[in-house]
């Protein structure tokens, strides 16, 4: 699409922003509006599959289409992305049960993964790698943007009309994104002599799903060790040998493995999957940190995370015109990865006595690091493989920082729950003798290593309401226990957190830094 004119091209990369902010916005307006939806549906131990089952569903399409894309043009993908999504949504508004909207949250994934794989790329359909950085810091504005706004308007629209409206408010929105991208967005010749890899596409899905599914489970639903966990973990072993035999063989593979003969390829990826599972394994904390430690209410641990997405924003536009005007991008990507590891260092130094301004200031450096570092990897990728991988290699590497997201929540848990339970248990000591247990209520007893029991002030103060003065000056030092305990535990996931950015950052020491092309083909001195 190098022939099409400027205006044409900044004409179409309007109309994929929009699809883009109707995707996020549609996935960041949902967790606010959850609670509200599960009171009137019921099914509050399903709770986390209205996340999962999106989850899921998008991870598998956008590899897929990543292919499909290269063989057959973005145009038609995107277009059935923007309609799976469309359809879904209106589907999750007419859910009547818990169960509905789980398999409708579903569909949502699949246009959402989809829209993701095909957005990304298409901007390296329109513009040559040096062009490239400043959109790629506009799309990742456009998540900051969705996590400003989405929860905000998710709580007004729940508090003031009926919550079926959260999924179908930006309907509209999507029906524009589809009719623009209809008009303008060019349509191109399929590939001659490429097949499409059944085989392939089952086994990448035999390995990923059963993988997130096991991440999701361990330490919450079961035991690591359990049966469960065991059984899908090798089951994701054996696929993925498979998968490896399969697509060494296969005429046109689903992800050609010849990709990771080239070393920023294989760098680049490696390092958004360790982001993805620093980043999310802290990011996806922090709310609990502010509300059960430091005792803020929603509303202000909320307003307290609204700089960091700023922030984010603002390093992500000025992170992206940094490498338009330089054509580089390694001393870039270690200064925002380094900022990002302090950030999450000093979040680990935070208690229960900490300053809002400086807290406020500890998340704030988080954010100014992940805008300057997360869009470059994307554009690493892109800058190494030829223009016919463009769209296996971006989908790569979404699918990458995914598995690093949510292996990095399930570890992150299991690492807080651990410590806190150790931390409780010496801080409790010798006060809680049988006697005193059978005098406090059960909301306390039955609950005294979860930490969901401290973000409800409002049912401990009832419970303690009926206490006897001596049995509320106990119950007040489990709570004092308990929240020391949290904070010892999410000290341990800043502290991993961030011990594996500082990982990230040691392995772009070792990524190769190739100048941004000016072309849309690959340089000749780009090297596997």
């Amino acid at each position: 699409m190098h022939h099409l004119e400027q205006r044409q091209k900044i004409t179409i990369m309007v109309a994929i922003i929009v699809a883009m902010l109707f995707s996020a916005l549609n996935q960041t307006i949902v967790g606010t509006a959850l609670p509200h939806i599960i009171a009137d549906l019921g099914g509050m131990e399903y709770f986390s599959w209205v996340f999962t089952s999106y989850i899921l569903a998008a991870s598998i399409p956008a590899v897929v289409v990543g292919r499909l894309s290269d063989i057959y043009g973005r145009k038609p993908f995107i277009l059935a992305g923007i309609g799976i999504f469309i359809i879904g949504s209106l589907l999750s508004g007419l859910a009547r049960d818990i169960i509905e909207l789980i398999v409708y949250r579903g569909v949502q994934g699949v246009g959402g993964g989809i829209i993701m794989a095909t957005a990304f790329t298409a901007i390296g359909d329109l513009f040559a790698p040096r062009e490239r950085g400043r959109w790629q810091g506009i799309m990742g504005a456009v998540f900051g943007l969705s996590s400003v706004f989405g929860p905000t308007l998710g709580g007004y629209i729940v508090d003031h009309w009926h919550w079926q409206w959260v999924f179908w408010v930006f309907t509209p929105v999507g029906v524009i994104a589809f009719g623009m991208i209809y008009a303008l967005f060019p349509s191109v010749k399929k590939l001659e002599g490429h097949s499409i890899d059944y085989l392939g596409s089952v086994l990448l899905t035999a390995t990923v799903v059963p993988m997130l599914l096991a991440f999701s489970w361990a330490g919450q639903r079961y035991a690591w060790s359990s049966p469960e966990i065991l059984s899908l973990l090798a089951t994701t072993l054996i696929a993925l040998a498979l998968f490896i035999v399969v697509e060494n063989r296969a005429q046109s593979p689903i992800l050609p493995l010849m990709l990771f003969t080239n070393s920023v390829f294989t760098v680049s990826n490696l390092i958004v999957f360790v982001m993805g599972a620093s980043m999310f394994g802290s990011l996806m904390y922090l709310p609990l940190f502010l509300q059960g430690v430091m005792e803020l209410s929603a509303t202000l641990s909320g307003t307290l995370m609204m700089p960091m997405t700023v922030s984010l924003i603002i390093a992500s536009i000025f992170g992206g015109h940094a490498m338009t005007r330089s054509g580089r991008y390694k001393n870039l990507a270690f200064f925002g990865l380094a900022v990002t590891a302090a950030g999450l260092y000093l979040l680990s130094t935070l208690g229960p006595e900490s300053r809002l301004d400086v807290t406020l200031t500890y998340i704030v450096i988080v954010g100014l690091g992940l805008g300057i570092g997360m869009p470059i990897f994307n554009l690493t990728v892109q800058n190494a493989v030829d223009h016919g991988h463009l769209g296996i290699a971006t989908a790569t590497g979404q699918l990458f920082r995914q598995l690093g997201g949510t292996i990095g929540v399930a570890l992150m848990g299991t690492l807080m729950s651990h410590h806190m339970h150790q931390a409780l248990s010496a801080r409790l000591g010798n006060l809680l003798t049988p006697d005193t247990m059978a005098q406090l209520p059960t909301q306390i007893t039955n609950h005294l290593e979860d930490p969901q029991l401290l973000l409800n002030a409002g049912e401990l103060a009832k419970v303690n309401g009926g206490l006897s003065p001596e049995n509320q000056a106990v119950v007040g030092q489990i709570i004092s226990a308990m929240r020391g305990a949290l904070n010892e535990g999410m000290s341990q996931v800043f502290a991993a957190s961030c011990i594996a950015m500082l990982l990230a950052v040691v392995m772009v020491l070792f990524l190769r830094e190739v100048p941004l092309r000016t072309t849309l083909h690959r340089n000749p001195e780009v090297e596997s």
